[in-house]
């Protein structure tokens, strides 16, 4: 685990020279297909030698509920005990590695006149969000006043059921039936962490990510409020290749929403229970020694 930027698939692709792991992403990105240097997707050639499993699941007008996720990981992990490996999840999606250790209670089916009736309610900026704090805060806490779709998912539950999201994902009963080791790579400090995140957003750029969301664009079958498309920088491109940014604003909103993403990350790792921290800007042999000296 560890936030963005942090060199997590390097790592993970290193240490498969000392350990017979077989990769899984935990990552709600990396399921699209044709998004690939925007998620900093592993290249065609890293895949080739060191394959990685839930990667190009999806096409980007589909849905990925959390739901499905644990249902496919605990299929992927199962695979790869019989062949003898070890399972070695990799990925930033914080709430995907929640819901693999907690469980996941069993929830009420999507209803589409609901959330068109929620949207349609009222036109204030920030509505599902502030409604949201009244009904369940510790989800408010948890769910970005722009993600529609999971503010949605949060109040469509509690609507539908009585009981919030927060007590219905309350699971006393499951437990993961494996041994877990969890690491975490943590950045020495604030500033460390923006500079690579500037430095990765460039990067992408330079590597043609601008044309990879107008393949995207030019489609016609995609718009901006679908999951795929709210993610980090394809929304950001994808506004201002509708004319409502300049060049310059959709990169420092690239920047910013990838730092608050980053911080969101820690925040749930400093809550975590039973994990090992290591520092991400240790030299590649120096951090190998210590995973492998903990395992």
């Amino acid at each position: 685990m560890g936030p963005t930027a942090c060199g997590k698939s390097k790592v993970s692709i290193y240490l498969r020279k000392y350990l017979p792991i077989e990769l899984i992403s935990v990552d709600s990105a990396l399921i699209y297909r044709g998004m690939d240097i925007g998620t900093d997707k592993p290249s065609i050639t890293d895949l080739s030698i060191h394959p990685c499993r839930l990667l190009n699941i999806r096409d980007p007008i589909e849905n990925y509920s959390a739901a499905e996720f644990h249902h496919d990981v605990l299929n992927e992990i199962n695979n790869i005990i019989k062949l003898g490996k070890i399972p070695f999840l990799v990925g930033g999606t914080m709430f995907y590695y929640h819901v693999l250790l907690n469980g996941l209670s069993t929830l009420p089916p999507s209803n589409l006149k609901l959330r068109q009736y929620l949207l349609q309610k009222n036109s204030k900026k920030y509505f599902l969000h502030e409604k949201l704090k009244l009904i369940d805060p510790i989800a408010a806490k948890r769910i970005h006043k722009n993600d529609y779709q999971r503010l949605l998912r949060a109040l469509e539950v509690f609507y539908i059921s009585g009981k919030n999201l927060t007590e219905l994902t309350k699971n006393n009963n499951y437990q993961l039936p494996y041994k877990i080791f969890q690491f975490a790579l943590m950045p020495p400090n604030k500033e460390w962490l923006n500079n690579k995140i500037e430095i990765r957003i460039r990067k992408m750029l330079i590597s043609g990510f601008q044309k990879e969301v107008e393949l995207l664009f030019l489609r016609g079958d995609l718009h901006i409020n679908l999951p795929s498309m709210r993610c980090i920088g394809y929304r950001q491109i994808w506004e201002y290749l509708e004319y409502k940014n300049s060049y310059q604003e959709m990169f420092n909103k690239m920047i910013y929403a990838t730092r608050k993403l980053a911080k969101n990350q820690l925040t749930w790792l400093k809550k975590w229970n039973n994990i090992d921290e290591v520092l991400c800007n240790l030299h590649p042999d120096i951090l190998l020694k210590k995973i492998l000296t903990i395992l």
